[in-house]
């Protein structure tokens, strides 16, 4: 890398035949040299490739578990446009090549498309945007493929006659499944997010039948958690694990039986993959003979920071009103350079964890016979659910996943799917 420089010759040989073959290098003329977006790079900072950027917590519905909220006040923080540009010139010279936008609803943002644009200048890019569609028009599509941005759009979507009940909001639920086929219409690859609880679990499978109908190619069914603004609203309607892992296995083996293509993912749970004929299971981080010590816990969490309305940085979003209820800071965009919270501090230490670090610190996983194939569950549950330990340890077993393996899920499971492939096989349980 460090001799492509347009001026050297390099030596053919098998490797480099392999790659140029493979697409993913291409042979150049005197002169000529890469690309801004390609060029080897130094930073001095740990490396995130990838940046979950809530650019405003303001939103035009009210959702009942909004996870960005500590109680049911409204969420006003807001980037300003000449803010975000600061942000994004700190984040290209910290290594970030791509973007999730999220909010609130980021298209509320009314400087929202402007600061696409600005990605794109930088030779950035935007990989996800998550919205509750209601602002999609054929204008907004048409100004993001002209900036070159073809992002999957994850639309939010929880169930056929409960949508409008959970995002309070009469005519979100027309408004989403419209958003959804104008963009699948456009050529965007559209993802569901959707939220399963006591409610509207009954509706999951009609559900997923109609996204596929219209063309969605993914649905990712989230268990409605108890953040603290869901607690306060539907007290009552949240699945307990039991509930949660059996109704969803449930759904997996109608589904596997359904004709339907459409990959669908359980949060935390399985993922399905009919057009494979296979599944994954989410709470099996290392398949059998994968386990290390310096494997991450988080691996979504190692290679993405995720920078609130406010300019916190966290692991990841979901953790922002649980954050804001108890007072956790990790560090502060707005008042400290993202480089600086990017070398060392409580932030790098938690993104960074791994299993052995986990290990070390938790007795129960110390001990645990599964520990090497969950490394610990994800880290944020695992705050969750310490309870009044230290908020800013990370070191607190994840209990969905001791329930996952205690319970016997994985050979409830592999039992029920037993027609399909298992792609994260581990010994006999």
């Amino acid at each position: 890398m460090l001799l492509c420089d347009g001026e050297h010759d390099i030596e053919t040989d098998a490797t480099a035949m392999l790659l140029v073959l493979r697409g993913l290098i291409e042979p150049c003329e005197k002169g000529e040299r890469p690309s801004a977006w390609s060029v080897l790079r130094k930073f001095d900072n740990a490396y995130f490739p990838l940046m979950n950027l809530m650019i405003t917590g303001k939103c035009n519905l009210n959702c009942l578990h909004c996870f960005n909220a500590a109680d049911n006040a409204a969420l006003m923080t807001e980037w300003s446009f000449e803010d975000v540009c600061g942000l994004l010139d700190q984040a290209r010279d910290c290594g970030v090549l791509g973007f999730q936008i999220t909010g609130g609803e980021p298209m509320a943002h009314r400087r929202f498309l402007d600061i696409v644009r600005e990605i794109y200048k930088r030779n950035m890019s935007v990989f996800a945007i998550n919205t509750n569609g209601w602002f999609m028009t054929q204008e907004v599509l048409d100004e993001l493929k002209a900036i070159g941005c073809n992002s999957e759009m994850r639309i939010s979507f929880d169930g056929i006659g409960f949508h409008d009940w959970m995002r309070q909001r009469k005519g979100a639920e027309q408004s989403a499944l419209s958003a959804m086929e104008l963009c699948l219409q456009n050529g965007f690859r559209v993802q569901s997010n959707t939220q399963v609880n006591r409610r509207n679990v009954h509706v999951m499978m009609p559900t997923a039948k109609l996204l596929d109908d219209i063309g969605v190619q993914g649905m990712r069914i989230i268990r409605t958690t108890e953040a603290p603004r869901w607690e306060a609203n539907a007290s009552g309607a949240c699945l307990d694990l039991e509930e949660y892992y059996g109704s969803m296995l449930d759904f997996s083996v109608e589904y596997l039986h359904s004709g339907l293509s459409m990959d669908v993912e359980s949060w935390q749970f399985i993922g399905l993959l009919p057009k494979e004929h296979s599944y994954y299971l989410k709470p099996v981080k290392f398949a059998e003979g994968q386990y290390r010590d310096g494997g991450h816990c988080c691996r979504c969490a190692h290679c993405m920071t995720a920078v609130t309305s406010e300019g916190e940085v966290m692991p990841c979003n979901q953790m922002s009103g649980y954050f804001l209820k108890h007072g956790i800071s990790m560090g502060n965009v707005r008042r400290t350079p993202l480089r600086d919270l990017l070398r060392d501090g409580d932030y790098v230490k938690a993104a960074n964890m791994t299993a052995g670090d986990l290990r070390s610190a938790d007795g129960k996983c110390a001990s645990c016979p599964y520990f090497r194939f969950c490394g610990g569950g994800c880290r944020a549950l695992g705050q969750l659910y310490a309870g009044d330990e230290d908020h800013l340890s990370f070191a607190h077993e994840d209990v969905t996943k001791c329930r996952f393996f205690e319970g016997g899920w994985y050979q409830k499971v592999t039992h029920a799917l037993s027609e399909w492939t298992n792609l994260s096989e581990v010994a006999k349980l």
